[in-house]
């Protein structure tokens, strides 16, 4: 017989059958058109370890492939055989063909740091480099290379040197730093960082491996650097040369909340870091010489979060792409293609072609003008396909009813196999609360680990029910107005809203641009009694937003959270992990924060489960501090750090000022709402209890 174990929410106690087969989804495809085209796996004999680098060999049906550790290999297609080309011994970001390789065999590459030494005082640079033309396979001729140019490194040194239409070496380099360009460079042409160099690789000035043309815009600008073509940027990932007008296009990866495509010309200032695409950044900071320069498209984090730079398609395979400019995204293997028209100096189509599971480290173009793109994660290369017309299957809910979570919407029941459960520290919802549940198919397990986030296989749902009082601090007018389902397709996490009826007995699928909705609160504390308070749905996109790849895509389900009143264990019990999780004396658990536990546990919490999905690692949230659960706020730098950001006119600002909360920029941030707010999105209420808490966290440190 089944075993039975038992959820203890916040209702009471909740029986369940053990692992329960969740039969009646729903849930399954997308209510959005599909993007028309796709990424196919080719050349499967091939794999790379943490390949960033592919192009087509100029002379020889053969392609080069570099792996981020510093090795360049060939391959022909259909050979399982790698031919080394290089061993660096140097980390390799990209490598370019010489315009006449075919008679002189140089090869460009781009080096970001030696991989055996510690980052500080790195020097990245760009070789020239000699290939035996004459050998089977292409291979480096041994004491070949040649240094051209070198310049410090230590974060953001993503680049790539390529001789450009005009005969000219062009070099892309990024700010310098692991942070928000921590040495304040972005905006300087006195030296090598965040710029586009133009160099002369076929004349040698002296003391140096090429001259400066003439016509580089500071060539007479004082204390400037002469190699400089264009400047601002953050960390340039891929860039090519216009077809029709021979300009640079990059592909600039952003840090806070943009990505950005720049269009670049001869002295062009791109605004890092004053700006982040058009956006104020670090505002106050002095600008360079020159205007700023917009870019041609810029994507929110919501959609896009590491930009990789593409190329012009030219194939005869989609003549409907021909003359378009074809880019990514890596963190969520996203595809777009844009037309821009130069006369008009505006973007005259923009769509998404292609939403895939790829890492997309790099694109290539075939000399047929075939598009590919290679995969850092799993080492495989890809090719453009268009996507065959989809499987007629049962249309994707438009009602919370038709989704195969609950048996009955009005009572909220849920269906069998779907499980509640209770987390021990709560993300600040406008003062809703929140019933959680989550569902697994057949078949389909979770991966418990002790840290970080739990993993799902494909089908997965994690369900939210907000309830709002309608009379403030009377639970019996809490009514039900959104249902979020964030569900696992493809490898691919998606998130969804629906939006409750009046009468509580349905909910209507949000569409993908989100929308806000205004409920009338009777509050005494109001004037007049009541008060509006706008309520938001997000969009798909903004979902993801939190929900993101840094934070593990699943916010609630985590052992931090879970580890409370044995559910655990009736999870292990009843077969829900993959593998049973291992024998551990102690697990991490949130304290409540508003609770009894000590204030310092408090406040790891909150911060953790309100901000740590951006600040953390890769997260999006620029300041330098990171607020995940497994630091101690005095190793978070928070506690008297300068704030990089908005300082809100506050005298002597810090990000949290010991002893002083009129000076602490963090707990200005959580008692906002409007620009500058914290968290940045989904809230429209200043959390009173969260604010009480930093606050008196504050005045206690010493």
């Amino acid at each position: 017989m089944p075993r039975v174990f038992l959820f203890l929410l916040a209702g009471g106690l909740l029986a369940a059958a053990e692992r329960v087969p969740w039969t009646t989804s729903r849930l399954k495809g997308s209510p959005d058109p599909p993007p028309p085209y796709r990424l196919v796996r080719t050349f499967p004999l091939m794999k790379f370890k943490e390949p960033v680098f592919l192009a087509q060999d100029p002379t020889a049906n053969r392609w080069w492939v570099a792996e981020i550790q510093g090795q360049i290999h060939s391959f022909a297609p259909g050979s399982a055989v790698k031919n080394l080309v290089l061993n660096m011994g140097r980390g390799i970001s990209a490598f370019s063909f010489h315009p006449q390789y075919k008679t002189n065999g140089q090869i460009f590459v781009f080096s970001h740091l030696d991989t055996k030494k510690p980052r500080d005082g790195q020097w990245s640079r760009v070789s020239r480099f000699e290939v035996d033309l004459a050998a089977p396979a292409p291979k480096v001729k041994p004491g070949s290379e040649r240094i051209i140019v070198e310049w410090t490194a230590n974060g953001h040194n993503g680049g790539e040197a390529i001789i450009g239409p005009d005969g000219y070496l062009y070099i892309t380099t990024g700010d310098g730093s692991g942070g928000s360009d921590l040495k304040d460079t972005g905006q300087g042409v006195d030296d090598l960082l965040a710029v586009m160099m133009r160099l002369d690789v076929n004349r040698v000035d002296p003391g140096r491996n090429y001259s400066i043309p003439p016509d580089n815009p500071f060539v007479n600008t004082p204390f400037a650097r002469g190699e400089i073509w264009a400047y601002g940027f953050r960390n340039p990932w891929r860039f090519t040369f216009d077809p029709v007008t021979g300009q640079p296009w990059v592909g600039d990866v952003g840090q806070d909340l943009w990505e950005m495509i720049e269009l670049v010309s001869r002295g062009s200032n791109h605004g890092w870091s004053v700006r982040e695409g058009s956006h104020p950044f670090h505002p106050n900071r002095k600008a360079g010489p020159g205007p700023f320069t917009d870019p041609i498209v810029q994507h929110h984090h919501t959609e896009c979060r590491s930009i990789t730079g593409g190329y012009f398609y030219s194939g005869a395979k989609f003549p409907e792409l021909v003359g378009a400019y074809l880019y990514g995204d890596y963190e969520y293997g996203k595809m777009w293609g844009l037309r821009y028209d130069h006369q008009a100096k505006k973007v005259t189509w923009h769509e998404e072609l292609a939403d895939t599971a790829v890492k997309i480290a790099s694109f290539a173009l075939a000399r047929d003008g075939s598009f590919y793109a290679i995969d850092y994660n799993n080492g495989g290369i890809y090719e453009l396909g268009r996507r065959p017309p989809a499987t007629p299957v049962h249309p994707f809910p438009r009602k919370l009813s038709e989704t195969g979570l609950f048996t009955s919407v009005k009572g909220h029941a849920i269906a069998p196999g779907v499980t509640p459960y209770s987390i021990n520290a709560g993300f600040w919802s406008d003062g809703a609360r929140k019933d959680r549940f989550f569902a697994l198919p057949g078949g389909a397990f979770m991966n418990y680990k002790k840290d970080g986030a739990w993993e799902f296989d494909d089908g997965a749902v994690t369900v939210k029910t907000f309830s709002l009082e309608m009379e403030q601090g009377n639970p019996a007018t809490a009514r039900r107005i959104e249902t979020r389902v964030v569900v696992k397709q493809d490898d691919h996490w998606v998130g969804y809203s629906y939006m409750w009826n009046d009468s509580e007995t349905d909910g209507e699928l949000v569409e993908a641009r989100g929308i806000d909705r205004t409920f009338r609160i009777r509050d005494a504390a109001a004037p007049g009694g009541a008060r509006e308070q706008v309520w938001h749905y997000p969009s798909r996109n903004e979902c993801m937003f939190c929900h993101s790849r840094a934070a593990g895509f699943v916010l609630g389900l985590n052992t931090a959270q879970m580890n409370r009143d044995g559910q655990l264990e009736r999870l292990e019990k009843a077969g829900y992990f993959k593998k049973p999780p291992p024998a551990e004396t102690a697990r991490a658990a949130y304290a409540d924060p508003f609770g009894n536990a000590p204030i310092e546990d408090r406040v790891r919490a909150y911060l953790s489960v309100n901000c740590a999905m951006c600040h953390v690692s890769d997260g999006g949230g620029n300041a330098k501090f990171d607020v995940g659960f497994k630091n101690k706020l005095a190793e978070a730098k928070l506690i008297g750090e300068k704030p990089i950001h908005e300082a809100f006119e506050i005298r002597d600002a810090l990000l949290v000022a010991p002893g002083d909360p009129a000076r602490s920029v963090v707990l200005e941030r959580i008692r906002r709402r409007g620009t500058g707010q914290m968290p940045p999105s989904s809230t429209n209420v200043v959390d009173e209890a969260g604010v009480k808490l930093i606050e008196q966290w504050i005045r206690d440190l010493k």
